[in-house]
């Protein structure tokens, strides 16, 4: 063999075992991409309400965006824990992650509500999220969650919920005074609220409302929207249905992680966590339009009178709030959120109101087209 031949031939060799190593090089975090971690995930929904469908979305999202190597395991309200059992549950480490509202942990702390229901100052939910990504509502949250409270949780809200009904009574209410002595099912900074109009209020998981009034148990309920509640049965139980309220006008779910795992995890998949969210949020919003509609039309043909609710009623939510909020504010973290939350409104819903159209000529607008 020539020296030329000789020289080619090693270098093929060379480039050949170059190429094998190349590849094996970019096989290798292949192999360990394909390595799936499961989390044991719950929402604190029963399987027939639309909520278990949005926790199950979420964790399709996260599935799909990790490409497997995380998996969340979606579980139902009661498969390991019962629903205001979950976030002690993801804690503790018994659960890696839940579904729920901040609403749902208010006996841990009245501010933990601020998260979930705070008060109707004017704003919504895609304002009430604005202030929690924008202005300062994160970083108060962490201190409540992790410095005050102790807990090994990590989460992010998302999913601006709609205004939420007044909800289902034996009669249309017109007065505050037809609260007093009511048993009225509510959650969160909502039952101060009731509490102070008179109700009795109980708080329940939305799985166990319906078979509550089913036994007389409950005179009247909230719960959140059509959807929800044409699923969980409230038309089998109740037929005057009000809607709009004060007690609701800002919540979001809340999405809970297991601190020690989720801070153990690569950037990317803490990125696909946080950023599932951000895409639930408007996904979901989209849906709710869709099914919430539709679930209204349904709850009429079931015979249900459904009903605005009047100002008298609305007048006095608010100045039930405003006592609820000077009593609770004795706390300094309650008082503190309050203050960053009424900044922030003070200042973007002063843009909205003047920007955007209010209800009556929104209104006017519908009829043009379809009265």
């Amino acid at each position: 063999m020539s020296k030329n031949k000789s020289t080619s031939a090693t270098r093929r060799k060379f480039l050949g075992g170059a190429a094998v190593a190349g590849v094996a090089t970019i096989a290798m975090p292949q192999v360990s991409r394909a390595q799936t971690v499961t989390w044991k995930y719950q929402s604190t929904w029963p399987t027939k309400d639309i909520f278990h469908e949005f926790a199950v979305d979420y964790a399709k999202k996260v599935n799909d965006m990790s490409g497997g190597r995380l998996k969340l395991d979606v579980l139902a309200a009661g498969a390991v824990v019962p629903a205001f059992q979950m976030a002690d549950a993801v804690h503790s480490g018994v659960l890696d992650a839940g579904h729920g509202v901040c609403a749902y942990w208010y006996g841990k702390h009245k501010a933990y509500s601020l998260f979930g229901t705070p008060p109707s100052f004017g704003w919504d939910a895609h304002s009430f999220l604005g202030w929690f990504y924008y202005g300062g509502g994160e970083a108060l949250y962490k201190e409540l969650v992790n410095d005050t409270l102790k807990l090994n949780l990590t989460g992010f809200l998302y999913f601006p919920m709609p205004t939420q009904p007044l909800g289902w009574f034996k009669k249309e209410m017109k007065t505050a005074d037809d609260f007093k002595g009511l048993k009225y099912r509510t959650v969160g900074l909502s039952a101060d609220v009731f509490k102070d109009m008179g109700a009795a209020v109980t708080i329940l998981a939305g799985g166990e409302i319906v078979p509550a009034m089913d036994r007389g148990l409950l005179d009247a309920a909230e719960f959140n929207n059509p959807s929800s509640d044409i699923l969980l049965g409230f038309p089998d139980v109740s037929k005057t249905f009000m809607l709009g309220s004060h007690h609701q006008q800002a919540e979001a779910f809340e999405i809970i992680f297991n601190k020690a795992k989720f801070d153990a995890q690569p950037a990317e998949i803490k990125a696909i966590l946080r950023n599932a969210a951000y895409a639930a949020t408007a996904d979901q919003f989209a849906m709710a339009h869709d099914r919430y509609s539709k679930d209204l039309d349904a709850i009429k043909k079931r015979g249900v009178n459904v009903v605005k609710t009047g100002d008298a009623i609305l007048n006095a939510q608010l100045k039930s709030w405003n006592k609820v909020i000077a009593d609770q504010s004795k706390e300094p973290f309650f008082a503190k959120v309050i203050a960053s939350q009424k900044e922030w409104v003070k200042r973007t819903a002063a843009y909205i109101q003047a920007n955007n159209l209010d209800q009556n000529a929104l209104g006017a607008a519908y009829k043009n087209f379809f009265a």
